[in-house]
């Protein structure tokens, strides 16, 4: 059998195409996604702090040792984080190194895998989201959803722009299996979730 004869075989014997899957509706619904996100984050590796108001989250920082013990620190959240590291007035980001405590907004947060979408456009240096010691994302409870599906239907960019999900500390077990945390960014990660389900 001539290999002409062959690949006409294996042409005349192909299966119909079945087209592309729906992907439109809601495969997840979560009744109480606060609930769902923070038992998502924790099995991630971070930690969910619930607070009623964001003034209160002044108060939940100061019992974080990372926070207490963090000598730099950086945020970008108004009137929060006692900030001692101003980002806009970096010319470097690798100053951000010895950062020990940086504090963001988060834009969005997925209640089914506990990530936090952190859009960093506005951001001098956007390596604040990975150079720090260790993370705290503020998220509102009115900007959670159920799935990443919803996510990216609400995540917009105009003209350039970066942003990235935040699910738990950096961690890698890349090299002989051995589990790694922080290799690539922080080492620990807690979101302050503001407002009652």
């Amino acid at each position: 059998m001539s290999r002409e004869s062959i690949l006409a075989a294996l042409r005349q014997s192909e299966p119909p195409d079945p087209g592309l899957p729906e992907i439109e509706g809601r495969w997840q619904h979560f009744d109480d996604r606060a609930t769902r996100f923070a038992a998502a984050l924790e099995g991630a590796g971070g930690r969910c702090i619930r607070v009623p108001a964001r003034p209160r989250i002044a108060a939940e920082l100061q019992g974080l040792e990372a926070f207490r013990q963090a000598r730099r620190r950086a945020s970008v959240v108004d009137g929060l984080g006692d900030p001692n590291v101003s980002l806009g007035d970096l010319d470097d980001p690798r100053r951000l190194a010895d950062v020990g405590f940086a504090l963001l907004p988060g834009s969005l947060a997925v209640a089914e895998s506990g990530a936090v979408w952190v859009d960093a456009s506005d951001y001098l240096h956007r390596a604040v989201l990975f150079l720090p010691e260790h993370l705290g994302l503020v998220v509102r409870v009115p900007d959670l959803v159920d799935t990443l599906h919803q996510a990216y239907e609400r995540i917009r960019f105009e003209g350039v722009g970066f942003g990235c999900f935040l699910a738990g500390p950096s961690k890698t077990a890349d090299i002989e299996q051995a589990l790694v945390i922080g290799a690539h960014g922080a080492r620990s990660v807690t979101v302050f979730l503001v407002g009652r389900s």
